[in-house]
């Protein structure tokens, strides 16, 4: 593994990993790390159901917990399902279906309440979403959210994606696209971007660790705070994948090859830290 610099424009410059970690080492007591977790910390599969996190990430940032100010994985899957993914750290606050839900270290999970009337809508277009779709066709159902996968099936990306807007425009959902996956959302007022700038207002330093195409939100959250006050240090990292081109790594400071990549980035981030 070999973090490498992509051209991603911030006010902290151009960054080797060495000189990120080294500012970090400053701000260890104000420091937030983000993480998304799928393609991030844990490998993408075919069965979504199937994906655990690198045993070496996991160490990595249960190691970290103790070491800055804050830990939290901000994800598109439900709450409970990372929970149980993670369940061996401590000490981490967990943010699901892009903000929608949320577990801080207490254990309790809040809910947006603007997002819950639309509980039976998303059982419903799941229950359609299977039986008008084309087998192959993977229909995973998050309570607030239904994801539409077509990763063993790539030649039917054009169907799944057309039958997932026309759903959308007629029960005014909200759409994001992601690696093989289309996912259909209430109009709720959450993303990744607006959960890691609410979350670093107090915060004196903040990486975010992410691999696809909504993470970059989260990297516009961290460049508007770094504008906004010139002492905040921010880090944008990519995770590199083959289905979303090079546009989330020229939208970072670093990018890691892989999750299993990312386990030994964190183990020499805990040498440099401790």
């Amino acid at each position: 593994m070999r973090p490498i610099n992509t051209g991603g424009q911030s006010p902290t410059g151009s960054l080797t990993a060495e000189q990120a970690w080294r500012a970090t080492a400053d701000r260890l007591e104000g420091c937030v790390l983000f993480f998304d977790f799928d393609g991030t910390l844990a490998p993408v599969r075919d069965d979504p159901t199937a994906v655990e996190p690198a045993p070496k990430a996991l160490a990595a940032i249960n190691a970290l917990t103790s070491v800055v100010r804050r830990v939290a994985i901000v994800s598109a899957r439900p709450v409970e399902f990372l929970r149980d993914r993670l369940a061996s750290v401590e000490g981490v606050d967990i943010y699901g279906l892009y903000g929608l839900e949320h577990m801080l270290a207490s254990g309790e999970t809040v809910t947006e309440e603007a997002a819950l009337p639309w509980v039976p809508t998303m059982a419903e277009l799941s229950d359609r979403a299977r039986a008008e779709l084309p087998d192959g066709t993977l229909v995973e159902y998050k309570r607030l959210s239904v994801a539409l996968h077509w990763r063993t099936a790539p030649h039917l990306a054009d169907v799944v994606e057309r039958w997932g807007r026309e759903q959308a425009e007629q029960l005014g959902l909200r759409l994001q696209v992601g690696r093989m996956v289309l996912e259909l959302k209430p109009p709720v007022d959450r993303d990744k971007g607006m959960v890691i700038g609410e979350a670093v207002r107090s915060a004196s330093c903040a990486w975010y660790f992410g691999d696809d195409v909504s993470d970059i939100k989260a990297f516009a959250a961290l460049r508007a705070r770094e504008a906004a006050d010139p002492d905040f240090f921010g880090v944008c990292v990519a995770v590199a994948n083959p289905e979303t081109g090079d546009e989330v790594s020229t939208a970072a400071d670093l990018t890691i090859e892989s999750p299993e990549a990312l386990g030994d980035f964190l183990t020499e981030a805990l040498h440099r830290l401790t």
